[in-house]
């Protein structure tokens, strides 16, 4: 790509980055100054929100632009989460983008005892498995520990959605968009999992869930 096209690309990834988080925001799946996103840019550099932002005012001339190795060049400081973000990046060769949020039914259902830490989601409606397959849980630590980058570092290759326990969520994607609509898809079916409380769900069988991942 020319330098002119490079500077093109960044400027519309900034203002997609900008309507995105204000969406996620007015809709309620960010409140306050939590949660995070990032993108990869065509220069290979990431394009991230800033520490201590609020998806629904973000400024697409302060976030913040960060190289591979984590290291700041221009913008404001990235969120400390950015370091997760990176591991995602480095082990799966299929995220362009990245979107962590705390949003109600995700967050609650990461605070669940005795979920099932390869897969939190047991399937019973297609649309999960079409989009993200399995969602793999990553203990608890501190919000910034380094070991949630060393444990998505291990899980990432594959797999498109992970919760992270007592936390929330994180999912990837193509873009941004892309990574947003499988996050949104996320939140959908844990509202329907608290929806459905205690009565006896049919859950998807192994020859229904075969012929979706074909």
């Amino acid at each position: 790509m020319t330098e002119k096209t490079l500077v093109q690309a960044e400027l519309e990834a900034r203002e997609a980055m900008v309507r995105l988080g204000a969406s996620l925001f007015q809709r309620g799946y960010a409140t306050g100054s939590a949660g995070n996103l990032s993108l990869l840019l065509p220069d290979d550099t990431l394009l991230a929100t800033p520490t201590g932002s609020c998806l629904g005012e973000l400024d697409a001339e302060r976030l913040s632009k960060v190289g591979l190795d984590g290291e700041l060049i221009s913008g404001d400081k990235p969120s400390k989460e950015v370091s997760f973000h990176l591991s995602l990046y480095h082990n799966n060769p299929e995220c362009k983008a990245v979107v962590h949020l705390h949003s109600t039914y995700l967050t609650a259902l990461s605070c669940l005892e005795d979920l099932n830490m390869e897969n939190a989601i047991r399937p019973f409606t297609p649309y999960v498995v079409m989009r993200m397959g399995k969602v793999p849980v990553v203990p608890y630590y501190r919000p910034g520990d380094r070991r949630i980058g060393e444990d998505l570092a291990k899980l990432a290759n594959g797999n498109r959605a992970f919760l992270l326990a007592n936390h929330g969520a994180v999912t990837l994607g193509r873009s941004l968009r892309d990574a947003s609509d499988n996050y949104e898809e996320l939140e959908e079916t844990a509202k329907l999992i608290f929806t459905l409380g205690d009565r006896r769900i049919r859950y998807l069988s192994e020859e229904q869930l075969a012929e979706l991942r074909r």
